[in-house]
């Protein structure tokens, strides 16, 4: 039981209600309430797009690389993929429209997550009142939005220079939608999982580079898909870049084109299963492995 005492009004002397000693002097206002996670996902949001566009050293590498590749690429090969009347220039671009989505994806966002968590950022933010999911949804937003930009820019200098087919019907371009938004969220994960094995911000570069240049060489980006040996091929379609590049060609080369596709047919419902599988396992290999600090970080 709660002893209280009578306080007594200071003009008539008379005692008041009866107050608890223990209840508190200041309300539940004073304290500073948690952020919504939509506000806080559109601050975290605005803050990663300006820091991504001001720092012009990591905006040309994530950009520049895979449109230096589609000029050098596009440019020295040339003559038609065999069995087909198709162009190598158009099959080429088709490629590297993927290849650049997990570049901002997967190596790009792998590359900054490592600096952040070496400086201290992310467990700056973790500690703070937002939300902790607003921090992986504004780098989802990020990527989201440096991937279409990346893919406009690449669409548009394969259709100016190297004869890539723009579609004119619907269904071409929601299947490019859809590929585009699996693919992108997929690799997206994948590049939040795979910073665990990434020991510090200075190895980031050496330890993500590596299987993101083998990937575009066997899953269709450099050489065409049915050329290379049995094995290399069943070893890519693990992976979601094989994926998307055959989701692309689909979209930009002609209809002919699957007679050359691993099973004669472009198999779309096989992409989009497969990018939806890895999203999913993306996603529960980043809530395993993400970490909050790195091994520097006090």
């Amino acid at each position: 039981m709660t002893d209280t005492v009578a306080p007594r009004d200071i003009n008539q002397g008379t005692p008041t209600t009866d107050v608890p000693r223990s209840a508190p002097r200041h309300g539940p206002r004073d304290r500073a309430s948690m952020p919504g996670l939509l506000a806080a996902t559109r601050q975290r949001s605005s803050v990663e797009l300006k820091s991504f566009f001001r720092n012009t050293q990591s905006m040309v590498f994530t950009l520049m690389l895979p449109i230096l590749l589609l000029v050098v690429f596009g440019t020295i090969f040339s003559g038609t993929i065999e069995g087909t009347t198709t162009d190598f220039k158009q099959y080429f671009v088709a490629g590297i429209i993927a290849a650049g989505v997990m570049s901002t994806a997967f190596t790009g966002l792998a590359i900054n997550v490592a600096l952040e968590r070496e400086m201290g950022l992310i467990r700056r933010l973790a500690s703070s009142p937002m939300p902790k999911g607003a921090y992986f949804l504004g780098k989802v937003v990020l990527v989201a939005v440096t991937s279409v930009l990346e893919t406009i820019i690449l669409v548009g200098i394969g259709a100016a220079f190297f004869g890539l087919n723009i579609p004119t019907d619907v269904n071409h371009w929601a299947v490019f939608a859809g590929v585009l938004v699996l693919g992108t969220a997929a690799c997206s994960l994948c590049g939040l999982a795979y910073t665990a094995l990434i020991p510090s911000a200075a190895a980031a570069s050496a330890v993500v580079t590596p299987p993101f240049l083998v990937l575009q060489f066997i899953s269709g980006v450099f050489f065409p898909f049915n050329e290379l040996p049995g094995w290399m091929q069943s070893f890519a379609s693990i992976f979601p870049l094989k994926w998307m590049t055959q989701g692309f060609r689909y979209v930009f080369l002609p209809e002919d084109f699957q007679i050359v596709e691993s099973g004669g047919t472009w198999d779309l419902p096989g992409v989009a299963m497969m990018l939806g599988l890895w999203v999913l396992v993306g996603g529960v290999l980043t809530m395993v492995t993400f970490r909050w600090r790195g091994p520097k970080v006090k």
